[in-house]
């Protein structure tokens, strides 16, 4: 979510040490306005931070409390349910399409509407925002949610206990402008592919509560290319993670060479 997040019904945040970084880059193309500069260049261990921060942990839960890495383990289909009162369909399609771009071990497509999806992106006005909170969760839950939190969107994950993602349900504010829709649409799929949790002392990803991005980071986008490695597998422990994540991100050339960090 994008000041609320859920992974196997859960919200979600955790926090690590202030970081580093190079390679300071504009905000690419596309873009809104006034959208924050990224860097670009990082070391394994500031990676693997990250990984582990994101990865895991929760600051609000229902249900059992999950104890492992959360992904799908198989093509990843995802549904856009227009709604609202500004169509935006088109560039939630362009949205997904990057992040199918750039991540390629997600496997994801766009399903037609008549097709089944492992993730629903529900598109909607703010004004019904608390309306899908109680459709999700019901009113109790909700309420509790909104006093909590103060949620701009909302992802819910379902997954077994062994981590596997069954299906993810987003839901996206369409009318507060450029700013607020491109935010919630990035943040709220990192959620939905199991990047479950808040960092709000990491200044290079979109998880951060504290700021507003809009755009995929070179910093979000290599944590979900660890993610879906095939030696990250669903239902690992942090330990089990700990221990495989710097063979994985120098397989994958993700970190700067020779980084003294």
């Amino acid at each position: 979510m994008k000041r609320l997040s859920a992974a196997y019904l859960v919200l979600i945040s955790i926090v690590t040490a202030a970081l580093g970084a190079s390679g300071r880059q504009p905000a690419p193309r596309g873009s809104f306005e006034g959208a924050p500069p990224q860097y670009t260049l990082f070391s394994a261990a500031e990676l693997e931070r990250g990984f582990l921060a994101l990865a895991f942990g929760s600051d609000l839960r229902i249900g059992a409390r999950p104890l492992g890495i959360r992904r799908f383990d198989q093509p990843i289909r995802a549904h856009i349910i227009g709604g609202g009162s500004i169509d935006r369909t088109i560039e939630m399609a362009r949205v997904l399409e990057e992040y199918a771009r750039e991540v390629p071990g997600l496997e994801l497509s766009i399903a037609p509407a008549s097709a089944p999806a492992e993730i629903e992106l529900r598109l909607i006005d703010e004004k019904d925002f608390q309306s899908a909170l109680e459709a999700a969760f019901g009113a109790k839950i909700a309420k509790a949610f909104v006093a909590r939190t103060d949620p701009q969107c909302m992802t819910s994950v379902r997954s077994t206990a062994d981590g596997k993602i069954v299906h993810s349900v987003s839901f996206i504010i369409v009318d507060k402008g450029d700013d607020v829709f491109l935010d919630c649409a990035y943040h709220e799929l990192l959620h939905a592919f199991g990047l479950s949790n808040h960092d709000q002392h990491n200044a290079w990803t979109t998880l951060n509560q504290r700021r507003m991005v809009g755009y995929l980071t070179t910093y979000d986008r290599s944590l979900l290319t660890l993610l879906y490695d095939p030696h990250i597998k669903p239902g690992m422990t942090m330990r089990q993670a700990r221990a495989v994540l710097p063979r994985v991100i120098a397989q994958l050339g993700l970190a700067t060479p020779n980084s003294g960090r």
